[in-house]
């Protein structure tokens, strides 16, 4: 009974481990989504060119992208690939529809 005791407490303390590392993810993350915002609203303001502007803002937004699918949505974790795969389904199919779209108004 002592050595259940014992595997509950080492399970504890991994489980622990483990959420102190996933918020610290959630955290710096979140925090970068912040900077980066703040970095996107320097640039309009700042009157800088658009040719330059609008690339680094589209970048900056892909990243954020990324930070809330993987750290706040939890994409990453196991059990997710059916949501996982539906999401890049969904952009997939929004991406051929508006390639469609276009070639048939553009050419």
């Amino acid at each position: 009974m002592a050595e259940e005791v014992s595997k509950t407490t080492e399970q504890y303390d991994y489980e622990k481990q483990k959420n102190k590392e996933e918020m610290k993810q959630q955290v710096i993350s979140f925090a970068l989504m912040i900077i980066f915002t703040i970095i996107a609203f320097g640039m309009v303001i700042s009157d800088l060119n658009s040719l330059f502007v609008i690339p680094v803002i589209l970048v900056l937004a892909a990243v954020q992208i990324g930070f809330q699918l993987y750290y706040f949505m939890h994409m990453s974790h196991k059990g997710h690939e059916m949501p996982a795969l539906m999401f890049y389904g969904g952009v997939f199919t929004a991406f051929l529809t508006i390639l469609a779209l276009c070639a048939l108004v553009w050419w």
